[in-house]
């Protein structure tokens, strides 16, 4: 087994793609944590697009991108979180992609910096949001019972949903009902339980309430 260390920052959601992965692969790894507002020259040497998640291989190879990661890691350790047919594969991986945009939109949800842009990036969230829930409403994992890397793809994103909807009260989750059962199977999985560090929920909110995002607003007491 090649030598791993995962360069991260302890809030991003693609980070936790790829430490779910290490850990249900059950890969010995290191973790480094950096500052995104202030990246280190070494980091900044490895990472070509200066994005995190890096992985280094053997001190000496570096991958970028979270699907590529996990990709990479899944190949490493079989057997493997794909489908075995190349359909279902490509498929799944279609919906890994479609989950980055989802990543993406949650952010900018978050971030939004005033009424209107919070209601028109809510409305785009919830269109996604749907479109899930119509390709899995009920289902246990994405592809039912199987655990996957789609699943490893998503589970930031509920993890997100959660704490908006509970200490925001974002109604979410509400928009796109057949996805709980799928949620919350992936929130009380070991691997995403364990994909954070342990003061995530106050690091996130401390971080989005010291920020200009309307969301601060609307804070429960």
């Amino acid at each position: 087994m090649p030598k791993i260390e995962l360069i991260s920052f302890k809030l991003c959601p693609f980070v936790q793609r790829s430490v779910i992965t290490l850990l249900e692969k059950d890969i010995p790894f290191a973790i480094t944590y950096i500052e995104l507002d202030d990246k280190p020259d070494w980091f900044l040497a490895l990472s070509p697009t200066g994005k995190v998640p890096v992985l280094k291989i053997d001190q000496s190879k570096v991958l970028f991108e979270s699907a590529v990661i996990n990709e990479y890691l899944d190949e490493i350790t079989p057997p493997s979180l794909h489908p075995n047919d190349p359909f279902e594969k490509a498929q799944n991986r279609a919906w890994i992609e479609f989950g980055s945009n989802l990543l993406m939109t949650s952010y900018r949800f978050t971030v939004a910096s005033d009424p209107e842009k919070l209601a028109e990036q809510r409305k785009l969230l919830v269109n996604l949001l749907v479109k899930l829930d119509t390709e899995v409403a009920g289902q246990s994992f994405f592809n039912g019972k199987s655990f996957s890397l789609v699943d490893t793809a998503i589970a930031p994103i509920f993890r997100w949903i959660e704490i908006l909807d509970r200490r925001f009260d974002t109604g979410l989750m509400q928009e796109a009902p057949g996805l709980t059962p799928w949620s919350n199977n992936l929130l009380n999985r070991p691997s995403v339980k364990y994909s954070v560090v342990d003061d995530f929920e106050d690091l996130y909110l401390s971080r989005l309430l010291d920020s200009d995002a309307q969301l601060r607003f609307k804070l429960k007491d």
